[in-house]
């Protein structure tokens, strides 16, 4: 059978910053993205008479409501063929964890087919194909750490980032990225003195004050436990803590994965969360 497997990373947000909200309901961001070595694999089978998507997660959908899904069904439609493919995704990244599972499956399946398909689509055909399918998907087709504007269409690529390892922890519960939205109320954001990202890397110990994420303080009020976490971390020696993204997972950052494996062995005995170890995935 014709096959190709794909390896589909997540990601954190170390800054994220709402910057207002558009006419059309959509929140503009700035964001600092960048991609951690827990992967997802998603294997593409070739001439299939129609789309079909099968996951190991038991909440993920296997339907058009799938992101993965709906990439394919995009790339089809602007291929101009009636082709099909068969996705199935062996699930990692933990399912609605602000972690971007989701859009980095939909980037593999993208990626995939312009492959097989023979480069049929620039990159930048590709990226704006992904952004009709998820804010995120752009980035993880930019495979490089950025500064995602707008809604996720512009991206500039950061360097200089320093090679962390970090302790990701899921608390096991999912919350909804559009409620979130909902609740967020843009008088209240706290990111302002965090604004310009070089401030960011001017002073490695000033980590714990330039980390920012305006939507943890909604995401929080539902789930306190993630105030919890950040600060048995914290206690644990990481140099910063924050939500990602949406949340609720949380990751903590340490200089290097000997400092982090003792808090990683300590987290992952509580009850009821899910512990990784991971790297910064850097260009």
């Amino acid at each position: 059978m014709n096959t190709l497997s794909i390896r589909s990373p997540a990601k954190i947000n170390l800054f994220l910053k709402v910057v207002g909200k558009r006419a059309d309901g959509y929140h503009e961001l700035e964001t600092l993205m960048c991609r951690v070595d827990l992967f997802d694999i998603v294997t593409l089978s070739f001439d299939q008479p129609s789309i079909s998507v099968q996951c190991t997660h038991p909440e993920v959908p296997e339907d058009k409501r799938n992101l993965a899904y709906k990439a394919a069904a995009l790339f089809f439609e602007a291929l101009a063929k009636d082709h099909g493919v068969s996705i199935f995704i062996e699930k990692v990244v933990p399912v609605g964890a602000g972690l971007g599972g989701g859009s980095g499956n939909a980037a593999a399946v993208l990626m995939g087919l312009n492959q097989h398909y023979g480069f049929p689509f620039s990159n930048k055909e590709i990226m704006d194909m992904g952004l009709k399918v998820g804010a995120d998907v752009p980035f993880f087709l930019f495979q490089h750490t950025a500064v995602a504007r707008g809604v996720g269409e512009h991206l500039e690529p950061v360097y200089g980032v320093p090679p962390w390892s970090a302790v990701l922890v899921f608390p096991k519960c999912q919350i909804s990225t559009a409620w979130v939205y909902e609740h967020l109320s843009l008088g209240l954001t706290n990111c302002e003195e965090n604004y310009m990202f070089f401030r960011f890397f001017e002073d490695l110990s000033k980590r714990k004050i330039l980390l920012c994420n305006d939507l943890e303080q909604v995401t929080v009020k539902k789930f306190p436990e993630i105030n919890i976490i950040k600060t048995a971390l914290l206690d644990l020696g990481a140099e910063a803590a924050l939500m990602s993204g949406s949340g609720p997972t949380v990751f903590a950052l340490f200089q290097d994965r000997q400092q982090a494996f003792p808090a990683f062995q300590k987290i992952r005995q509580q009850q009821g969360w899910d512990t990784f170890l991971v790297n910064l995935l850097l260009p």
